[in-house]
């Protein structure tokens, strides 16, 4: 089955930091940009950052600037999510697809390939 597998999330405390990553499954990052995705408790999936296959383009939503760091080994087929900072707000299940851009760009028009998630928890 075409997927990523995502992992590494957990509960932390506020403040603590976690690392998540995305490890695609039956196919590579070949030209695919990627983006990481995010749902709170009763809310909306929103775009967290994404990553252009060539690492031309970076994104980040402005409630995780200069917290979260993208980055991505395409030879390993992974794409990571380090996240410093963490606050309550952060809660939610991450998720990472395939987004709209390519080599040298990305967006958060996710295309193909969600994985089922792996859920972290901000809390004291």
């Amino acid at each position: 089955q075409l997927q990523f597998v995502e992992s590494g999330g957990g509960l932390v405390q506020p403040g603590g930091s976690l690392r998540l990553s995305c490890a695609a499954s039956g196919f590579t990052l070949d030209y695919y940009a990627i983006g990481w995705f995010r749902q709170a408790p009763g809310k909306e999936r929103e775009g967290v950052s994404c990553i252009s296959f060539s690492v031309a383009r970076i994104m980040y939503a402005d409630s995780v600037k200069g917290r979260f760091t993208i980055s991505r080994d395409n030879a390993k087929r992974t794409v990571y999510l380090q996240m410093n900072s963490l606050k309550p707000e952060d809660t939610g299940v991450y998720y990472c697809a395939v987004v709209q851009g390519g080599s040298s760009d990305c967006t958060y028009n996710a295309l193909r390939y969600w994985g089922k998630g792996t859920l972290v928890t901000v809390s004291s």
